[in-house]
């Protein structure tokens, strides 16, 4: 998306640089389509949302992807298709070497990519859905499955959500993304993770307090609340193994 220096993108020169990233992201996908939206977001630099059904890739991508070359091309459909641990890194590094491309954020400021699409559930479409039931789509955050592990094995505990203030990130344990694992609780805890985003941390006799009794009290307001912990009380063994 060449332009002028200092001037803003018409939204022709958007579309016809979506559409050319497109054509060339493509070109190294097996089978499926791929949709393109180019993004100025100073936080998620990829994300991805993989429509299984209709073998189709919904991707925004920070407009610094615009003039890739080949290179980048092949391992965003790597990474699209397939989230490719290689291609990850290729584009971390890509991230990393165009970091003055993002619009006020320090260079050093780590980018994150996003993963939103798992084996059975749509991170994004649960996020969507909470956000308008519960907090008026106030709620401003990337959200993405964790990264991947190597064989299963017995854990002693597991982190089933976090939430990143500076980079107002939510990151979901992969152990969630399986078929035992209902709907609901991943929602819970997705749950869990935004109301993070409305309360402050605490500082209560020197110590840090990540859940006042209010943040617990909203917690509570989740509909399924009781069905969840009492799912998770059953079944923690399951989610352990992983």
């Amino acid at each position: 998306m060449r332009r002028r220096k200092g001037a803003a993108p018409t939204p022709a020169e958007i579309t016809q640089a979506q559409d050319s990233l497109e054509r060339r992201i493509r070109a190294h996908l097996a089978k499926g389509r791929v949709q393109v939206t180019l993004t100025d977001n100073r936080y998620t630099m990829i994300s991805v949302r993989r429509i299984s059904k209709e073998k189709r890739y919904e991707v925004r991508l920070h407009h610094m992807f615009a003039d890739a070359d080949p290179v980048i091309t092949r391992a965003l459909a790597r990474y699209v298709a397939e989230n490719d641990a290689d291609a990850s890194r290729v584009l971390g590094d890509f991230i990393d070497a165009n970091s003055d491309h993002v619009r006020g954020r320090a260079r050093r400021t780590p980018a994150q990519v996003i993963f939103t699409a798992g084996e059975h559930y749509d991170l994004r479409q649960i996020y969507d859905e909470l956000n308008a039931r519960y907090f008026d789509n106030r709620i401003e955050a990337a959200i993405t499955w964790g990264a991947r592990t190597g064989r299963p094995r017995r854990r002693n505990s597991i982190k089933m959500g976090s939430y990143s203030v500076e980079d107002r990130l939510i990151r979901i344990h992969r152990s969630l993304d399986r078929a035992f694992v209902p709907r609901f609780f991943v929602a819970w805890i997705v749950f869990h993770e935004m109301l993070h985003q409305v309360h402050d941390i605490r500082v209560k006799n020197g110590r840090r307090e990540f859940h006042s009794k209010e943040f617990l009290a909203d917690e509570a307001q989740y509909a399924d609340y009781d069905q969840a912990r009492y799912w998770e009380r059953q079944h923690l063994d399951a989610l352990l193994t992983y």
